[in-house]
Formats: C-alpha cells, sequence, structure tokens
C-alpha cells in the first residue's frame, strides 16, 4: 500500500516543484523532511524513484498556508531538496517558485477572488517568505474570476509565452544576513580575492570572473567540470559565509557565489552563478536582485564592470547569464554612498504554470 499526499507540480519562473498546503504534511520538520526526501527520490543523483528532476532546479518544493500575519494573505515556505544528499534546507528564499504561489493559493481555495481585493484582470496577494520573513506582493492574471496562464510575457529560460506575473519585493534588504551590506565593506578580501558580500533578498557573494582567469562567458557545464574553480569558490564561500552572519554554510544553501564580468550584449552585466555546488543555467530571481544592487553602489566588485553608472532614483539593471536575461526594477538613494545606500523598490516579472494537479505517493 502506498499513500496519497496532495500535491501539485508548477513551473514557477525557471525552476519546477512541489506545492503542498502545509496541512497535508507533517508539522514536525523533520517528519516533514523525510517524506519530501522520500517522495522527490533524494538521495540518489538521478532522483529515479520520485518526482524530483535530478537538478537543484527542478528539486524544490513550497509549502503554502493561510497567513499567520496580518500584512500577508498567504505564508511561504520554500525548502530546498539535495538531490545526491539526504538533506533539506530552509536557509533561503526562492523567488522562482514564489512566481507560483499565488497562481496556486487561488486554485487550492485560499484565495476567494469574489471576496478578495482584484480587479477584473488580476488579484495583488500578499505573500510572507516565511524562510526570511519578508514581504512580496504577487500580481496575478485573472479571466473570468479565475486564473490563466496564457499571455505574451516571456522570460529567458522558458519556451514560449505565458501570463505575466509581477513581482515587489518589500524591504527585503538584509533578511537573511541582517544588513544589506554584512561585512559593513563595499569590498572584502577573501583569499587574496576581491569579493562583494550583499543580501537583497539572496546571500550573495559577488567575484571577478577574471580573478580566476576566466573570460566570464563559459558555460555551466564547463565551469562544473573545473574541479580547482570549484574548489577556490567553495573556499571562499566558507569564509564569507561566517563574515555574512550565516554561521557554518558548509552544508547550506546560501550563499550564493556570482562571477561577474563586463555585459556580453546589451545589457549591464553579465553572470556566472554557483548555487552553490551547480552553476545555474541562468540565475535566481533573489540572486539577480542582489546582483543589480550591488551593480548601483560604487565601488562594489559588481559596479567595477557595470555598462553604466547609476544614480539616485528609478531605472532598470539588465543582468545576464548564460541563457538570456533579467531586468529588475530599481529605485534607490545615496547610490554613491554605502553608509546611506537605500534600497526603496525590487520588483521584475517572472511566469509561471501549473503542471499537475494530483497526489505524490508515499510508499509505507
Amino acid at each position: 500500500m502506498q499513500r496519497a499526499i496532495p500535491c501539485s507540480i508548477m513551473r514557477g519562473g525557471t525552476s519546477k516543484g512541489l506545492y503542498f498546503l502545509a496541512a497535508d504534511l507533517p508539522q514536525e520538520p523533520t517528519q516533514r523532511d523525510q517524506l519530501l526526501l522520500t517522495l522527490m527520490g533524494s538521495p540518489d543523483e538521478r532522483q529515479i524513484d520520485g518526482l524530483g528532476g535530478a537538478h537543484p532546479l527542478t528539486s524544490k518544493v513550497a509549502i503554502v498556508s493561510p497567513s499567520s500575519r496580518d500584512d500577508a494573505d498567504v505564508d511561504y515556505l520554500f525548502l530546498q531538496i539535495t538531490v545526491d544528499k539526504a538533506q533539506v534546507s530552509d536557509s533561503q528564499n526562492c523567488g522562482n517558485l514564489l512566481a507560483g504561489v499565488g497562481p496556486f493559493s487561488i486554485e487550492q481555495g485560499l484565495i476567494n477572488c469574489t471576496e478578495h481585493d482584484v480587479s477584473n484582470d488580476f488579484a495583488d496577494i500578499r505573500i510572507h517568505m516565511v524562510n526570511t520573513g519578508a514581504i512580496a506582493v504577487a500580481r496575478v492574471a485573472l479571466q473570468q474570476g479565475m486564473v490563466t496562464y496564457q499571455g505574451d510575457a516571456r522570460i529567458d529560460g522558458v519556451p514560449g509565452t505565458s501570463a505575466p506575473i509581477t513581482i515587489d519585493f518589500l524591504d527585503i534588504a538584509g533578511s537573511s544576513c541582517g544588513t544589506l551590506f554584512p561585512t559593513g565593506n563595499a569590498i572584502d578580501d577573501i583569499n587574496g580575492v576581491n569579493v562583494t558580500c550583499i543580501d537583497n533578498g539572496m546571500p550573495v557573494v559577488i567575484l571577478s570572473a577574471s580573478d580566476f582567469g576566466l573570460k566570464g562567458d563559459e558555460s555551466p557545464a564547463a565551469l562544473e567540470s573545473n574541479q580547482l574553480l570549484k574548489q577556490q569558490i567553495e573556499a571562499i564561500r566558507l569564509q564569507a559565509g561566517l563574515k555574512m552572519n550565516l554561521g557554518d554554510v558548509s552544508n547550506k544553501t546560501v550563499p550564493k557565489m556570482s562571477l561577474v564580468s563586463a555585459p556580453q550584449k546589451a545589457g549591464h552585466i553579465n553572470t556566472r552563478t554557483f548555487i552553490p555546488h551547480r552553476v545555474h543555467e541562468a540565475i535566481g530571481v533573489l540572486g539577480s536582485v542582489s546582483v543589480a544592487t550591488a551593480c548601483v553602489l560604487n565601488g562594489t566588485v559588481a559596479n567595477q564592470f557595470a555598462s553604466a553608472q547609476f544614480s539616485d532614483g528609478n531605472f532598470d539593471v539588465v543582468v545576464e547569464h548564460p541563457t538570456g536575461q533579467f531586468n529588475v526594477e530599481m529605485q534607490v538613494t545615496e547610490a554613491n554612498d554605502i553608509k546611506g545606500f537605500t534600497v526603496h523598490r525590487s520588483a521584475l516579472l517572472r511566469t509561471a504554470r501549473l503542471l499537475m494537479v494530483g497526489s505524490a505517493m508515499l510508499p509505507d
């Protein structure tokens, strides 16, 4: 006999994962995590006996429930399921799966569009990101009061077009590390390499690709096969974790490590991002927000490579990645002073699609 656990499979941005209502899972974290490892098929590099896709970008879980906070509609807990190890991490947010939380909440009846504050065309859903305590507002497209996934929005890394989902991140600076620049510096020296440590929704360490003898246009596969590079990156990451108030990060998925270089096309900066041991085929949503933020502040590693010098005000920062680019809408003040530098708005466009509704089967 097997036990059926209600679940949906959704694409959120450039990731894919299992979405659950919190009420359908064990409340005790250890029991919950063991159940999710089994459902995903971990630990196994192919996840052949589970629903995982054998890659960190497709081995993700979103757990959603009515919000425990008065200023949010739903709570969203993100869990990263390690593919080849029996590890489940709640140490970070995921902005890609976040794109699916609004539609999932409506589909599951957590948001009643006849009672919620909606227009004829969209619903603004306030999402409490439990991992860090921050709030995001997702605007979900509607048609006749129901979620629609059809539209003209296109994001790099996903074929075709879908309905747009705009996400505004509210007060996410320092949500994991305590402050936007947790070391207090625009640049730190770790193992003889200049780095910028930043947390605008995702802890990221920004490094120059050229410091490792790279051009910055290498493919993810080429970077993953470079064992010396991976060792150097991990050694820096472990030290950066301590400096960023994250403690021992040897078993954590943060900070992410982003190699930056001059833009290859028409963007402002080019990236290759370790997440942290595989290389992202694109770049994470919140990772791109952190990189874009570092581009704006004068004196950071990212700013040194940015194709434009930014000042106070509203603008888009275009972050290039292996399969395209991210456009991050920013509003900042004091762009030349790390002590006064303030991010007032970070927003971007995502899409999502419901792929399956049914039950994940749990063996006895």
